[in-house]
């Protein structure tokens, strides 16, 4: 920990003193080249130990020396204790250390800010390994392009080279004459909306999504179908999402760009009323397109979405019931999936192009929309909107295996999907659509495939529909 500006007098120190409630401290290996080793016939790396305080209330992670580290092993979270004894134990100068590193909390004024922080983790009972995953998994300003282990510019060879192959994408317990058959699966309604089920890269950015159709995702999605009251004063939501312990602890807040009638900004979705809730952000397009570029670390294809959803979870309220219990956000990050998976499908339905990510600025997020991160926290960003036309018959020639001017079918059961920019289609024009892709489908299996090279250059040049990238965890 490097020296610091602060008192270090014993009679300036806080009259009382204790540990942050959660700190976790990490040994990291860091190895360097020894020259004098290597041409003294030893050895040519020299490696060596430091010591980082992991604490969730803190701004980032904070080094240590061997000294303060041992400290903190000696002193406890909860009792307060006296300035007098913890001067017998340790130095001034180390006890003004940890107080600047905020890794010791005091009850003077001049430690108010740190100390309300820490009681916010207290108050919202965490399990403390899931705090400092979760605290120490988020970003702030990071693009996809800046990292290399998930830039989305290295193919799936590029991968392959590097690392070697995947592991196998099925694995089985037993020889293959020891399987149990099971019945053909029967086709359903709900089978062709998973068929038709996938991520979109490429949304419309010229088209508005209909106000109507993004009332009804939403409602579907983030919205409630009931309010009850359990008990006087505590009351639960009914929503079409499993959620642990029925508690609904996910917060949808929203980065509208291109929605009918909805003014571009900031908003919070009530679930309850059904309804949005403006949320202060600059009028300046210009600023909203750089927000929703930061909140997908970069991701130009889905900050291009018309809606962007995210995500944020309120803590308190799952672990208000599971306090400090090792499957408390575990549970938080499942139900995030659930949603998603619900966006996904309603999305699909209606014919609109959606995603979901991993790969987010969460502190950017955080502090655009004003929330605690301690308490309340982003966890995904999804969006959807209208797809885009543009590249569809490259892509689908190089993946589908289809002449670059054989794509028509393809293009004309989207063109159905797409009509009245994302409005909901008729029962009959989606039995059309699909028609019309299941022939073309059926009519390509009879031409030449093309190589995986090519279906590989265009996944990653066109970023159209489908056009998965194996190196961004969206």
């Amino acid at each position: 920990m490097a020296e610091v500006d602060f008192p270090t007098d014993a009679e300036a120190l806080p009259a009382h003193m204790r540990r942050c409630s959660i700190l976790f401290i990490e040994p990291r290996e860091q190895l360097e080249l020894d020259v004098g080793g290597l041409l003294g016939g030893g050895s040519a790396i020299r490696a060596s130990v430091r010591l980082f305080a992991l604490a969730p209330h803190a701004d980032g992670e904070i080094e240590l020396g061997e000294a303060e580290a041992a400290a903190l092993g000696r002193i406890g979270e909860t009792v307060w204790q006296s300035r007098e004894a913890l001067l017998a134990q340790f130095p001034a100068a180390l006890l003004a250390r940890l107080l600047e590193a905020t890794l010791l909390v005091g009850d003077a004024p001049a430690q108010q800010a740190p100390r309300e922080r820490d009681e916010r983790v207290r108050d919202t009972y965490w399990k403390p390994l899931a705090a400092v995953a979760h605290a120490f998994s988020r970003w702030s300003e990071a693009g996809v392009d800046e990292d290399v282990r998930i830039t989305r510019h290295r193919t799936l060879s590029d991968l392959i080279g590097e690392y070697g192959p995947p592991p196998p994408h099925l694995t089985s317990r037993v020889a293959p004459d020891e399987r149990i058959a099971l019945p053909a699966p029967r086709s359903t309604a709900v089978d062709e909306l998973l068929s038709r089920r996938a991520t979109c890269r490429n949304f419309d950015t010229t088209s508005m999504l209909d106000r109507h159709c993004f009332s009804d995702v939403l409602k579907r999605v983030v919205g409630c179908s009931a309010e009850v009251e359990i008990l006087p004063g505590t009351s639960a939501l009914k929503k079409s999402n499993p959620s642990g312990g029925s508690l609904h602890p996910l917060e949808p807040y929203l980065l509208v760009q291109r929605v009918d009638d909805v003014a571009p900004g900031l908003y919070h979705y009530h679930a309850g009323a059904h309804a949005l809730e403006r949320v202060p952000f600059a009028d300046d397009p210009a600023r909203l397109s750089e927000l929703a570029l930061r909140c997908v670390a970069g991701q130009d294809f889905f900050a291009e979405a018309h809606v962007l959803l995210i995500l944020a979870a309120r803590f308190r309220r799952t672990f208000w019931k599971y306090r400090n219990h090792p499957k408390a956000y575990r549970a938080i990050v499942l139900e995030a999936g659930h949603v998603s998976q619900n966006l996904y499908l309603s999305a699909t339905e209606f014919g609109l192009g959606v995603f979901v990510t991993a790969a987010i600025n969460e502190i950017d997020i955080e502090r655009a929309y004003g929330l605690d991160p301690l308490q309340e926290g982003p966890i995904t960003v999804c969006g959807f909107g209208p797809r885009a036309s543009r590249c569809w018959n490259s892509i689908r020639s190089a993946r589908c295996g289809m002449p670059k001017d054989g794509g028509a079918d393809v293009l004309a059961a989207a063109d159905l999907q797409r009509r009245s920019t994302g409005a909901s289609m008729s029962r009959s024009s989606a039995a059309a659509a699909t028609a019309v892709t299941s022939a073309a489908r059926s009519r390509s299996n009879a031409r030449a495939p093309a190589s995986p090279r090519n279906r590989e250059i265009a996944a990653n040049q066109c970023r159209g529909n489908n056009a998965g990238t194996p190196s961004t965890p969206a």
